[in-house]
């Protein structure tokens, strides 16, 4: 069945915070496919640049008299072919020239097109081309209930409070868990007059520290396991490259009116992965500390998962970097932080293969493009991070919902997580 590639069409979209993003059209002979690259507020300074001079208009300008002209004619099919010809029309190491997003596209685009085009979901497609042979599963999705950073204001410094449903026996029973509680917790917000609205993922704002956000979700997750029978989890994202102020070597948290050294830092973190039992923990440190993050993951690794998103920006060789210096147990994959779908799977296999958890993501500025679902599916990842509420999120836990109609297996956690 051919797969060439007849015509490729480019247009900005909206992002769920309202800023302009890439969708790609990819034209084939009997099909065509859309996908949309999302967007970052908290952005790792290794991953690869989102626009062209940050300008969507002047991607798509360049695209279209730089590359599309190279790709007409292609197979959609040949995803290593289409993606090289992609960095070479760009030229940077870091997508400078077309953008991240750009190439985000396209290259999705391409895959999705041929998906369909031979018949198959993406996740099909994706486990023959890349030859997968472990058994695909449903991942269980990491959902963030209070936010703040980057994504609120006047709310924790802490980035990302979340819930993974660990108890959960099917996709249902784990979305179901982390919706429920993310209405408990606004009323639990509320009635201590802590609520002050949502942040741009759909997670609540809080005006409260760290701490009194865990202690409240801690009680509501306590309170959902004796009515439901599922256990749920606490994680967070840090963010700490964000917190970090490289003049004076202190993490900053301004709204709480802290500042800790990197030894505070260090002890901080570990401190609050015992006094609440995390599952998770994201960018607990800088983006540059890996000797940092393998001390808190030599410390906590055995009941934790400590994932690094900055630290690697979905990036082969710093995830190389932090495996040999044993950095973290997991790591998080966003494909628009590398720009191309084979580099993004390439990150994913490197990841499984040195028994790091790879974490499928989403980003704060997010399109309804569910291509992430498939994606966690075929490769097996144990864990999705797609947020609860909003169009843009639920897009992706619907999906997971319709493939697990197909009788498709939760993923196995990893032993690091009890159930």
């Amino acid at each position: 069945m051919s797969t060439e590639i007849k015509d490729i069409k480019l247009r900005k979209v909206l992002d769920s915070r309202g800023n302009f993003t890439i969708e790609a059209e990819v034209i084939l002979k009997n099909c065509s496919a859309i996908a949309s690259a999302p967007s970052g507020a908290s952005r790792g300074k290794h991953e690869v640049v989102a626009f062209a001079e940050n300008s969507a208009e002047l991607s798509i300008e360049r695209a279209e008299k730089k590359v599309i002209p190279e790709l007409k004619g292609m197979r959609a099919d040949e995803q290593e072919a289409i993606d090289n010809a992609l960095k070479e029309a760009d030229g940077t190491e870091n997508f400078s020239f077309l953008g991240g997003n750009l190439a985000s596209a396209i290259s999705l685009a391409c895959a999705k097109a041929s998906a369909k085009s031979h018949g198959l979901k993406l996740y099909e497609y994706i486990r023959e081309t890349q030859k997968i042979k472990e058994e695909p599963c449903l991942p269980f999705p990491l959902g963030n209930v209070v936010g703040g950073g980057k994504h609120a204001i006047n709310s924790t410094d802490i980035q990302e409070f979340l819930l993974l449903p660990v108890g959960a026996r099917n996709i249902i029973q784990a979305v179901e868990a982390n919706a429920g509680l993310h209405k408990n917790v606004a009323k639990a917000l509320a009635e201590k007059n802590l609520l002050a609205g949502k942040g741009d993922e759909g997670a609540w704002i809080a005006r409260a520290s760290s701490e009194e956000v865990l202690d409240i979700l801690s009680r509501e997750v306590e309170k959902h396991e004796k009515e439901s029978g599922i256990k749920v989890k606490l994680g967070l994202d840090i963010a700490a490259s964000e917190l970090w102020n490289s003049k004076a070597r202190e993490y900053i948290y301004k709204n709480e009116g802290k500042e800790k050294t990197r030894e505070e830092q260090i002890n901080y973190v570990k401190e609050l992965i015992e006094k609440y039992n995390l599952a998770y923990v994201e960018d607990a440190l800088e983006e540059e500390d890996f000797a940092g993050f393998a001390e808190i993951t030599e410390a906590c690794g055995k009941n934790c998962l400590i994932c690094g998103d900055d630290l690697y920006t979905t990036n082969i060789k710093r995830i190389k970097h932090g495996i040999e210096k044993k950095s973290t147990n997991a790591v998080l994959i966003k494909f628009n932080q590398i720009g191309t779908l084979s580099d993004t799977y390439e990150a994913i296999k490197l990841a499984k293969k040195s028994n790091l958890a790879p974490v499928i993501s989403h980003r704060s500025g997010e399109t309804e493009e569910n291509a992430i679902a498939h994606i966690a599916v075929a490769f097996a990842a144990p864990i999705i991070k797609t947020g609860i509420v909003g169009g843009e999120r639920i897009a992706k836990l619907n999906e997971l919902i319709r493939i697990g109609e197909e009788n498709i297996n939760m993923a196995k956690l990893d032993k690091v997580i009890e159930r």
